[in-house]
């Protein structure tokens, strides 16, 4: 404020509505993929048909997704939410450093992609300074496919991940486009949470298993570091 001062909160009661539509909300759980009206009313001290109502606002938001066994999970715009939330909390002033190094570093173009539903989202970008590369800018939405990008979020994503473990980083070429290679590692948050994927990627002409190989220290080095200074242990 301009006289420095900071404004009282006003003293106004809250919405009850609104209280139960974030109780019905806030009952899911790290680990949850859905949960049926039984778990909801158990975990929420709701009745199942008030429970249905409410579901059928947060819907209309994409906070809640029905699938087709009556069960319910969390929605796409929680996720949007949540990359908004990580960019609140500086990310991107600690994601773009690395990228700089990695790009510097191999010639190559560096990302960081989270998980959004069924998609994978370039948070942040860093292009290769060479003007053969794939076009993709901050914001763009990919397919989960099988890119080391789209394998990286869904193998360690708790929810859909497996703990089979994995040489990183992971490489795929040809798969989002045939003259693309990619290779990706996990970035983790704190209590080892998926925060995203670091990714770097080329023309597969350029990116070769051979090139991987000789940038993958850096990546997957790169990748501890930034999960260490995101509040994660980096031996995940």
């Amino acid at each position: 404020m301009a006289n420095g001062r900071t404004r009282a909160r006003p003293k106004v009661e809250g919405v009850a509505s609104a209280d139960r539509l974030l109780t019905v909300l806030t009952a899911f759980r790290r680990g949850d993929d859905a949960l049926d009206l039984a778990e909801l009313a158990a975990r929420t001290d709701l009745v199942k048909s008030t429970i249905m109502r409410l579901c059928v606002s947060l819907e209309r938001f994409g906070l809640i997704e029905r699938i087709p066994d009556g069960r319910y999970r969390l929605g796409t715009e929680i996720a949007r939410l949540g990359s908004v939330y990580l960019q609140s909390f500086a990310l991107e002033a600690h994601v773009i450093p690395v990228l700089d190094r990695l790009v510097a570093a191999s010639g190559e173009t560096a990302s960081f992609y989270i998980r959004r539903g069924e998609h994978r989202l370039c948070l942040f970008r860093v292009d290769s300074p060479s003007p053969l590369r794939m076009h993709v800018r901050p914001g763009d939405l990919r397919p989960m496919d099988e890119s080391s990008i789209a394998q990286v979020l869904d193998r360690f994503d708790p929810v859909h991940g497996s703990a089979r473990p994995v040489a990183l980083p992971l490489f795929s070429h040809g798969v989002t486009d045939p003259h693309v290679s990619s290779c990706a590692v996990p970035v983790f948050g704190a209590g080892g949470r998926l925060v995203g994927a670091l990714a770097i990627s080329g023309p597969a002409s350029r990116l070769t298993g051979g090139q991987v190989a000789a940038v993958a220290a850096l990546l997957v080095e790169s990748a501890a570091t930034l999960t260490r200074t995101l509040g994660g242990d980096a031996g995940c």
